[in-house]
C-alpha cells in the first residue's frame, strides 16, 4: 500500500501561540527571549524579525539592535506544550500514528489506509489544517509525501506559509534541484566535504555511485545517498513513544554565584521536566546537567537515577547530587540545562517494605495532586517555598 505521511508544521511556533493569546502582535515582529537577560539567547522569532537577521540563538541585546522595534515576550514553554497537546489531539482523530515534535508545531501523520474513513489524503490534510486554524487560531503549514524526509523537505520550501504535494514516484526529481543543507540528517561536516566536491545540489549526489560518494564521505554514503534520493523508510512513531530525552533549561538574567537563585532555577527545571515526564507516562533513568559560566566554559556532569523515576522529588535531590558535581568552579554561572534520559514507561509498583512504600505513596500523591492544580489554574498556581517567585 501507497504510504501517505503528513507533515504539518505551525512557523515560528512560539510567536504563533503568542499572537493567538494577544491579537495585537499580528503583522509585528516579535522577539521571545528572557527580557532582562541582554546574554540571554533568542528563543523564537516572528519572520519579519527573522527578515530583519535576528536568528534563535543570538544574544538578545544583539537582536535588538537588529530589529528595534521588534516586540518583545518572555518564553512560556508550559503555554507552548499545552497548546501542542491541543494541536496533537486533533491530529488523533485522523491516525493514531501522529509523532509530534517537543513542542515546536511539528507533527507527522500517517494516513496511509485511511482513505476509505476519511477521503483521499489530500483532503484529511485539508480538514486538519482547517480545524487547527478555527479552532486554535494556528495556521500550519502542510505537506503531503510518501515518507517523513520528504515531506519534511517539502514544508522548509514553503514556510512561512502553504501547503505542497509530492505525488509517489516523484521523490528524486522533487528533490534533485534542491540544495544539500535542506536534506534532514546531514551534518556540516557532510555539507563541507561535498562542498569541496563542488557537490551542492541533492541531484549531483544521486547521480554518484556508492564507491564514488563514498570517497568523499566514507561510511555515512549509504545514508546521504538515500537522503538524496528521498529514500525513507522511518515509520511515524505513536505520540508517547519517540521520546528518547526530556529536557528543560534556565538563563539567568544577570550572571550569578548565589546558591539559592541557582537551586531554585534548578527545582523550576525539575518541575518543568517532571510534568512532561508524567504527562507521557514516562520516567527517567538518568540525569545530566550542563552547568554553564560566564567565560564560556561548561562543565557537564550526569548520574542515573536508582530507580527510575519521574517524581519531582527524587529528581530535585539527584538534581543537587549531579549539582555539586557539575558545580565547582568560582566563575559566575549563566545557564543551566537539564536533560532527562533513558527514559522508561512509568511503573507503579511500590516498594517492599512498608515505611518506603509509605513515603512513596506520599510524594507520588502530593506530586499528582499539584499536577491537578496546576492544570487548571496554571503553573505559577503553587510552587515550592523554595521558588516563591521566579527564579531571575
Amino acid at each position: 500500500m501507497e504510504r501517505a505521511i503528513v507533515h504539518l508544521n505551525v512557523a515560528d511556533f512560539a510567536v504563533a501561540v503568542e499572537r493567538v493569546v494577544d491579537r495585537r502582535l499580528a503583522g509585528r515582529p516579535v522577539i521571545v527571549a528572557p527580557p532582562a537577560a541582554a546574554r540571554a539567547p533568542v528563543y523564537d522569532m516572528s519572520d519579519e524579525a527573522y527578515r530583519a537577521g535576528v536568528r534563535k540563538r543570538m544574544p538578545l541585546a544583539r537582536a535588538l539592535r537588529l530589529c528595534p522595534e521588534a516586540c518583545l515576550r518572555p518564553p512560556r514553554p508550559e503555554l507552548y506544550q499545552r497548546a501542542m497537546d491541543d494541536l496533537l489531539r486533533r491530529a488523533l482523530d485522523f491516525s493514531p500514528l501522529v509523532e509530534p515534535g517537543p513542542a515546536d508545531g511539528h507533527l507527522f501523520v500517517d494516513l496511509t489506509g485511511t482513505s476509505r474513513l476519511l477521503g483521499p489524503p489530500v483532503d484529511a490534510a485539508w480538514k486538519l489544517r482547517r480545524r487547527a486554524r478555527n479552532e486554535l487560531g494556528l495556521d500550519p503549514i502542510w505537506t503531503l509525501a510518501t515518507n517523513k524526509l520528504v515531506a519534511k523537505v517539502a514544508s522548509r520550501l514553503v514556510k512561512p506559509a502553504g501547503e505542497y504535494i509530492v505525488a509517489a514516484g516523484d521523490e528524486e526529481a522533487f528533490l534533485a534541484p534542491l540544495p544539500l543543507h535542506l536534506l534532514p540528517g546531514l551534518k556540516a561536516g557532510d555539507l563541507e566535504r561535498l562542498a569541496r566536491l563542488n557537490l551542492t545540489r541533492a541531484g549531483q549526489v544521486a547521480g554518484l555511485t556508492a564507491d564514488q560518494l563514498r570517497v568523499a564521505v566514507g561510511s555515512r554514503a549509504d545514508l546521504i545517498a538515500a537522503a538524496a534520493k528521498g529514500l525513507d523508510a522511518e515509520p511515524v512513531l505513536p505520540a508517547g513513544r519517540h521520546t528518547e530525552k526530556v529536557s528543560a533549561g534556565h538563563v539567568f538574567a544577570g550572571d550569578t554565584n548565589c546558591p539559592g537563585k541557582i537551586k531554585a532555577a534548578l527545582l523550576e527545571m525539575v518541575q518543568e521536566a517532571g510534568h512532561r515526564l508524567r504527562s507521557g507516562k514516562l520516567a527517567a533513568g538518568g540525569l545530566t546537567l550542563v552547568v554553564a559560566h560566564s567565560d564560556g566554559v561548561r562543565c557537564i556532569r550526569r548520574k542515573r537515577c536508582r530507580p527510575e523515576s519521574a517524581n519531582d522529588f527524587d529528581l530535585f535531590e539527584l538534581a543537587c547530587q549531579v549539582l555539586e558535581l557539575a558545580w565547582t568552579r568560582r566563575v559566575r554561572v549563566r545557564s543551566l540545562h537539564l536533560v532527562c534520559w533513558k527514559l522508561r514507561p512509568l511503573s507503579v509498583t511500590l516498594p517492599l517494605f512498608a515505611a518506603e512504600r509509605r513515603q512513596v505513596l506520599r510524594r507520588r500523591n502530593l506530586v499528582a495532586a499539584l499536577d491537578r492544580i496546576r492544570s487548571r489554574f496554571g503553573s505559577r498556581a503553587v510552587c515550592f517555598g523554595r521558588t516563591p517567585a521566579k527564579a531571575s
